[in-house]
């Protein structure tokens, strides 16, 4: 049953990647034919998101089986990641790349969820928690990750007006450095935001949605793909995969605020993207 699904998920790429719609779109308007194009590959770019979703969803708080829910969790990440793997939806850099979105991910929620801390917690038992997070949460970073390279391919992204790839860096690991910073020296995000607004503000990033190439600023697409999380994160939280102490008695919208950290965030785990020798080869710094 499994490798049906991979090979027709193939097909669909190679559809994607092509530039010829299928025979009733191709009788919409341009502008609705695009469109569409643009929500499947966007879909398809969050593979491992919707299927991870789909199994906070479907998974009881109590587990399956006799394993705890976040170890189930953990279970269908790993298979999810594997499979990509196995089907050649992500290259083994690509793999690495995604296990270092995973490390960083998990050594930022030790430290936030830490007693000293205690940004948030997870309330729930497991088997693979470590010091009070479970293994799976690491893969909820990853997913922005996976979901950047997937939609590199998919979109046959370029990126034009690049800053140099060190001042890149260095904002990145100033931005992740203020995650932990800012409850002892104060919170410098707005900072950082400055400094990024300032280095990215004549970065484009140039995509094909079908047959012709589009252009978008790249602070905008950091911005929406931020909001994005911030959605996901509210019905994480409804969903009581962790929570925010103001949560505990009853569930609250996460703060508007968390958005800017996850659009900060996006920044980061793009700048480990562009490090990747594929994509390095399609992203424009000036002389």
């Amino acid at each position: 049953m499994i490798r049906p699904l991979l090979a027709s998920l193939v097909a669909v790429d190679a559809h994607l990647l092509g530039q010829r719609p299928l025979p009733a779109a191709a009788r919409l308007p341009r502008f609705l034919r695009e469109f569409l194009y643009f929500g499947i590959k966007e879909a398809r770019a969050c593979l491992f998101v919707v299927l991870f979703f789909a199994a906070v969803f479907t998974v009881p708080r109590e587990g399956l089986l006799g394993l705890p829910r976040y170890d189930v969790l953990l279970v269908v990440a790993l298979a999810i990641q594997f499979g990509m793997l196995a089907a050649k939806l992500e290259t083994w850099d690509e793999f690495k790349a995604i296990g270092l979105f995973h490390a960083v991910g998990f050594a930022l929620e030790l430290f936030k969820t830490s007693p000293a801390i205690g940004s948030w917690s997870y309330p729930d038992a497991a088997y693979t928690k470590v010091l009070g997070v479970p293994l799976f949460a690491g893969f909820m970073y990853a997913a922005v990750g996976s979901y950047i390279i997937q939609a590199w391919r998919l979109f046959d992204l370029r990126v034009l007006h690049h800053p140099p790839h060190w001042m890149a860096a260095l904002v990145a690991t100033l931005i992740y450095a203020n995650f932990f910073t800012h409850h002892f020296i104060g919170d410098y995000r707005w900072y950082l935001a400055a400094c990024a607004l300032g280095l990215y503000a004549r970065s484009t990033v140039v995509f094909r949605p079908l047959d012709r190439d589009r252009r978008m600023p790249l602070l905008l697409a950091f911005v929406l793909i931020g909001f994005f999380i911030w959605l996901a994160e509210n019905l994480s939280t409804f969903l009581q995969l962790w929570r925010y102490p103001n949560q505990v008695g009853a569930w609250a919208a996460v703060h508007v605020g968390k958005w800017s950290s996850w659009a900060l965030l996006v920044v980061m785990t793009f700048t480990l993207v562009a490090n990747l020798k594929h994509v390095k080869e399609r992203i424009h710094v000036p002389d």
